[in-house]
């Protein structure tokens, strides 16, 4: 296993400098696009409802993630509560849009770290931290504990992209792994169906800094397993709202073609999207005929490295070096 890059921060005193630098950010918050301005370090609440303290629903090994990620025993994922968006699907509504019941699981930095120490004790190959943005200052803290006391995992840094790029310039080498989904090619679904204005923009320059930190390349270890590197999730959703094609096109010319693509078949109808009239759009599955024309962009527009779900959503294809009898996975280059 490879050092992650915040142990140089931590041995040069960067990383609490860093640390320092996100926290002054939550004086008037700034710390996502939605640019509060509420002091946060009062545990004054911002639009994502969230104060001073970070918010864990839960932590475990989870074996839902993508292949290089889980290996055999799991990423270490932590669930921050709470979001800043608010997403009409959200699969994890209970967590990312109940703040009331949420405040019971506020937890200290220094608990927090505790987890991923916990996580790296149970053989996790990394500490992967869901819907991260708006606990970016507090998750950075925590690792700066944790790295103290011997954390040495990859970072995951797993995201809706509605990130702040100045946060993303603080997080440079403190995040190992960038898992940002790009959930829509314009600003009008973003405002639509996550209630947040600028998407597009916001979403793609948090992107290209992202991309500015890893580059195109995937590392991996002698296992198989994911150590650095940008891999950008792509939900496809009914009646193409997500525009996958055009995000595609957008990652293969303003990034890269080689940049990693994971392309999801897992949308479901939930929350508002499986009873509010006004998202019908929404309120079914994806049929194969969208799903194939997503997968048929990717060969199409030539890109190069990611994997695919398969249409039921059950499990990934992957990289033919990093599979078993009981994971069938293939490289996006295979439906060429």
């Amino acid at each position: 296993m490879s050092n992650p890059s915040y142990l140089r921060l931590l041995s040069d005193g960067t990383l609490e400098k860093r640390v320092a630098d996100l926290e002054r950010l939550l004086e008037r918050c700034t710390v996502c696009p939605r640019d509060c301005l509420n002091n946060r370090l009062n545990d004054e609440i911002a639009a994502c409802y969230s104060g001073r303290l970070p918010i864990v629903s839960s932590y475990t090994a989870h074996f839902g993630e993508e292949p290089p990620l889980v290996g055999t025993k799991g990423a270490g994922n932590i669930f921050f509560g709470n979001c800043n968006l608010r997403c009409v699907y959200c699969q994890n509504y209970q967590i990312s849009q109940t703040h009331k019941q949420q405040l019971k699981n506020e937890v200290t930095h220094e608990r927090l770290a505790e987890m991923m120490l916990e996580l790296q004790t149970r053989g996790c190959h990394n500490i992967n931290f869901v819907s991260p943005t708006h606990f970016a200052p507090q998750m950075a803290r925590a690792i700066l504990i944790a790295a103290r006391q011997g954390l040495r995992l990859p970072i995951v840094y797993n995201t809706n992209s509605y990130d702040a790029v100045e946060v993303l310039r603080l997080l440079d080498r403190i995040v190992d792994v960038y898992l940002p989904d790009l959930k829509y090619a314009d600003d009008e679904s973003g405002y639509m169906y996550s209630k947040v204005s600028g998407y597009k923009e916001f979403s793609r320059l948090a992107l290209k800094e992202m991309f500015r930190q890893t580059g195109d390349e995937l590392v991996f270890d002698d296992n198989g397993l994911l150590q650095r590197g940008l891999v950008v999730r792509l939900l496809v959703l009914p009646n193409d709202i997500g525009s996958i094609r055009e995000s595609i096109e957008w990652l293969r010319d303003e990034l890269s073609p080689r940049v990693a693509i994971s392309l999801m078949a897992q949308y479901y109808p939930t929350h508002q999207a499986e009873t509010n009239k006004r998202y019908m759009l929404l309120s079914r599955r994806i049929r194969e005929s969208e799903w194939m024309k997503a997968t048929a962009a990717l060969e199409e527009l030539g890109m190069e490295e990611g994997w695919v779900q398969e249409f039921d959503g059950a499990s990934y294809y992957y990289r033919p070096d990093f599979s078993d009898a009981d994971r069938p996975f293939r490289d996006i280059r295979d439906f060429e």
